[in-house]
């Protein structure tokens, strides 16, 4: 399997993803602006998907697949399938008994996740309805979690990679077609992430039984050896993966307490940065995680480290380019794609500033997410938890700092700002242990990459001067300069990568057709 082949299908389907994600955040914005409906929506999607991203995507992925992937290797699919099917039932055990807490306790825990919402009437009585409705997307959501997990360690990345337009295709339905009928939009939204667990779910369950490792019907509960094996694995990495996740979540809780509408913006900026964040950081890390897994069990540590570079090469090609255009031209890219019916002027100002400090961070996040994964491959969770502890802990002091300063843009910068520390800490710490050997190639390549980023954003900067005026005219004519823009900025980073060396066409296409290394045995412990 070609690493970056692999990297290219999720990538692919993730840029479908987030380009739905996009368009149902246009009509989310037109409808419900940045006000106390959407505010108290986007709390109400949040938290289900903060459970899921710190226990599902985060955790369990980076548990689940090397020990999943070892069995495929040492002890056979039918092995493999047995281990999968009772995760899957003690899995969905937990989430049900823990969904069943949360629906009962939702009132104590929006008081925790918005407090600042009491001070505008019922704001606070929303955000619960919509909550109680949406959280049982998490169980659903974290099951999908699992199946993605069998398939990838397959090899079959794209149907994982395609559920998450479901859920955008289907809270677009859901907001076009049952407003009318619900009390408000933010209540068709909640019912529609509910609906939206049961698609993806039955989606992946398809694929799973299709690629012959079908988890259905579920077997009875049963805490293995293995199961606990991925039990305590599975607790470190809550923290060590998902330390991006629980900065938005710290951000969202001290964006209650200042203006209306500052969990919008937050929420807004946010989507923009997992564009980039989406398609690279996370295609990177899902392709790369199963692969470093069964080189490691095998003893080909040059294999690894060889991919290891590659894998950061690529993100950076594309991530450093990223975030310089979204700090160059954040105001045209958040006024075309969010300033229309209830999302204002103001609204689009406030939120481009946010993208600015968010984009700062955005190569740390795709850093992180990668170096991580050299963690988890080894089975080396603890170390990652102790360095994300202190990143935490150094967010929330930056946090009340800086917020009181610049408001919602310090919470987004804070953000940022500890994830570098983050990023930075996990690379010293796997260069001490001598598995994060930055190659020749990697250290020849960087300075062309960083040449190559000036040049694009010095371009996108004179041309978005000059295009000042037909932004100002609004739609058609916006939407259109700035796909010029951005048009502009690919062909212009695009040249100066090739002349300066920082990537070739060539280069890039035989990856593409290169295949990866044959499968590797790794011990676990028996049933």
């Amino acid at each position: 399997m070609a690493l970056l082949r692999s990297i290219a299908t999720v990538g692919g389907y993730t840029l479908i993803s987030r380009v739905t994600g996009f368009a149902r955040d246009i009509l989310v914005a037109g409808l419900l602006g940045a006000g106390t409906v959407s505010d108290a929506f986007f709390v109400a999607f949040r938290f289900p998907n903060l459970f899921r991203r710190l226990f599902a995507e985060g955790a369990f992925q980076a548990a689940f697949v090397p020990i999943f992937a070892g069995l495929l290797e040492t002890d056979g699919r039918e092995v493999a399938r047995t281990f999968a099917r009772r995760a899957f039932s003690v899995l969905a055990l937990i989430l049900l008994v823990f969904t069943a807490a949360m629906e009962v306790l939702m009132p104590f825990a929006m008081i925790v996740m918005a407090p600042g919402f009491d001070a505008v009437p019922g704001k606070m009585e929303l955000a619960t309805e919509l909550t109680r409705i949406a959280f049982p997307y998490l169980l659903f959501i974290s099951l999908v979690s699992l199946q993605s997990g069998v398939l990838n360690s397959l090899g079959h990345f794209g149907a994982a990679a395609a559920a998450p337009i479901l859920l955008n295709l289907t809270l677009i339905a859901a907001l076009v077609g049952f407003t009318p009928l619900m009390e408000t939009p933010g209540h068709a939204l909640a019912w529609g992430v509910f609906a939206a667990g049961v698609i993806q779910f039955a989606w992946l369950a398809w694929h799973c039984r299709r690629a012959g490792m079908g988890l259905l019907p579920p077997i009875r509960p049963k805490l293995t050896p293995r199961v606990r094996l991925l039990g305590r694995r599975i607790l470190p990495v809550v923290l060590g993966g998902s330390l991006y996740q629980i900065n938005l979540l710290i951000g969202t809780i001290l964006a209650s307490l200042l203006a209306d509408g500052a969990v919008s913006w937050l929420y807004y900026a946010d989507r923009v940065t997992q564009l980039p964040l989406g398609v690279i950081g996370v295609a990177v890390s899902t392709a790369l995680l199963p692969l470093l897994s069964r080189q490691l069990k095998a003893g080909q540590w040059d294999a690894a480290r060889h991919n290891q570079n590659r894998a950061l090469e690529f993100a950076l090609l594309l991530t450093l380019p990223a975030a310089a255009a979204l700090m160059v031209i954040p105001g045209p890219i958040i006024g075309t794609l969010f300033e229309r019916g209830a999302f204002s002027p103001a609204d689009t100002a406030a939120t481009a500033a946010a993208l600015m400090a968010f984009a700062a961070g955005l190569p740390s996040y795709v850093l992180v997410k990668i170096l991580a994964q050299a963690f988890f491959a080894r089975e080396d969770t603890a170390m990652p938890v102790r360095i994300a502890a202190a990143a935490m802990g150094a967010n929330i002091v930056l946090n009340l700092i800086l917020m009181q300063i610049w408001g919602h843009v310090g919470i987004a910068l804070a953000a940022a700002l500890s994830n570098w520390g983050n990023a930075i800490a996990l690379a010293v710490v796997l260069h001490r242990r001598g598995t994060l050997g930055v190659d020749a190639r990697l250290r020849a390549r960087l300075p062309r990459i960083a040449l190559a980023t000036a040049l694009m954003a010095a371009a996108l900067w004179g041309g978005a001067l000059a295009l000042d005026d037909v932004m100002a005219l609004g739609d058609p004519a916006r939407p259109l300069a700035l796909a010029g823009l951005v048009l502009g900025g690919i062909v212009v980073y695009g040249v100066a990568a090739q002349l300066s060396g920082a990537a070739s066409v060539g280069e890039l296409k035989a990856m593409l057709r290169r295949k990866g290394e044959a499968r590797m045995q790794a011990p676990v412990p028996p049933e």
